[in-house]
């Protein structure tokens, strides 16, 4: 790929998350049930152990509950004992974003759908040897396909 395209990808990708950034708070309200809306756009979190993907082991794709973008695999899926969903890796390096959190008297990492900003959870330098790193994710900011869903594709 020359650098042209990649350029010209890289603007598409702009366009589509300026067009999903641009929904109001009022559309995103609309949009998502109030826990998802309290994590996803309020950056908040659920309680441990009480979300629906913390434990599951099924395989597939975890996607970005606003706005549907892969973001993580099953594969890459495993049990920190943490309580949320938790990854070694995103789906690719250009799904999820990291800024400093400085909230809450913490200094963390926090992770973000790269495509609509959406609050995700945090990164942590604790993770399986694969990669040193635990993505602890919402599981209110997750959908989940399946793979038998992703193959019939």
């Amino acid at each position: 790929m020359n650098n042209d395209s990649v350029e010209e990808l890289n603007q598409a990708n702009d366009d589509e998350s300026v067009h999903d950034q641009a929904m109001t708070e009022a559309e995103w309200r609309k949009e998502l049930d109030p826990e998802q809306y309290h994590v996803l756009r309020e950056r908040g979190t659920e309680r441990a152990f009480t979300g629906k993907y913390w434990d599951l082991k099924d395989a597939g794709t975890y996607r970005c509950a606003a706005c549907g973008e892969p973001l993580f695999s099953s594969e890459t899926k495993y049990d920190s004992g943490s309580g949320w969903p938790s990854f070694y890796q995103p789906a690719n390096t250009h799904s999820v974003k990291e800024l400093a959190d400085h909230s809450h008297g913490m200094i963390r990492t926090e992770v973000t759908c790269a495509k609509c900003d959406s609050h995700l959870g945090h990164v942590f330098p604790d993770g399986p040897p694969e990669t040193g790193l635990r993505y602890c994710v919402n599981s209110a900011s997750l959908d989940f396909e399946k793979q038998e869903e992703v193959d019939a594709e």
